[in-house]
C-alpha cells in the first residue's frame, strides 16, 4: 500500500525511511515471540507495560517495544511461608485461644 508522501515535502525521505523500520507485530506474532497467551498480551497492552496502537479492532506493537516486557518476572509469586506473616500464616489461630470455628461447633 503506497503512503501519500505529498504533504511530507522536503521530509519525504524521512517519512519513507520511519516506515521502513517500523516493524509492527500483530498481538499473535508478540505472543509467541515472549512465550505467552494472546490474551497475557493483551493484559500487558491495558496495563500500560506494552506500548501498541489500535488498528480496528486489533493491536500492532513495535517491534522495538518488545524489550521493555522481554525481562519481566514470569509465573505468580511464590506462597508466603508459614510464620513469615502472609496471608496463609495469619489464616491459622493459635490454639487453645477460647475461639470457636464453625467447623468445630459443628463437631459438637
Amino acid at each position: 500500500m503506497p503512503h501519500d508522501t505529498s504533504k511530507f515535502g522536503r521530509d519525504k525521505d524521512l517519512f519513507l525511511w520511519i516506515i521502513r523500520r517500523m516493524r509492527l507485530l500483530s498481538t499473535l506474532e508478540v505472543a509467541a515471540a515472549l512465550g505467552v497467551t494472546v490474551a497475557r498480551v493483551q493484559q500487558m497492552i491495558w496495563a500500560g507495560r506494552l506500548p501498541a496502537q489500535k488498528v480496528g479492532r486489533d493491536y500492532v506493537i513495535n517491534e522495538d517495544d518488545l524489550k521493555l516486557v522481554k525481562d519481566r518476572k514470569t509465573g505468580r509469586p511464590p506462597k508466603a511461608q508459614p510464620g513469615t506473616g502472609g496471608k496463609r500464616a495469619a489464616a491459622k489461630r493459635p490454639r487453645g485461644t477460647g475461639a470457636v470455628t464453625k467447623r468445630e461447633r459443628e463437631k459438637k
